[in-house]
């Protein structure tokens, strides 16, 4: 599932750092966890479509690489020149990672 990136986010490491105490403390089981972390993912997707209303624009000085599997852009950038939020930025090396949002609408309340 290309939405479980959020997991790597510091929300997500607590989040798992925190069950994996529950677990081995007894309090829940593997799978309730794993349902935790499910619900998180839906969640925190759903959270970034309809709640983050932010835009940046950027340009690119080259296009080192792309690739897409599962569903899952990668384009590493380089000489990239971010605008939008507060002030301009220019970075040597960026990769950004785009994933397809779509099928995140299922019924999550199983």
């Amino acid at each position: 599932m290309s939405y479980q990136l959020y997991r790597a986010t510091t929300i997500g490491n607590a989040l798992q750092e925190s069950l994996d105490e529950l677990i081995l403390s007894g309090q829940i089981t593997c799978q309730q966890a794993s349902k935790v972390m499910l619900r998180f993912d839906k969640s925190i997707s759903r959270a970034f479509g309809t709640r983050v209303r932010a835009y940046i624009s950027f340009k690119a000085g080259k296009l080192t690489s792309y690739r897409f599997c599962d569903n899952v852009w990668s384009f590493v950038l380089k000489d990239v020149e971010f605008r939008g939020i507060a002030e301009d930025s220019t970075f040597h090396a960026v990769k950004i990672v785009a994933c397809d949002g779509k099928g995140m609408e299922s019924d999550d309340t199983k």
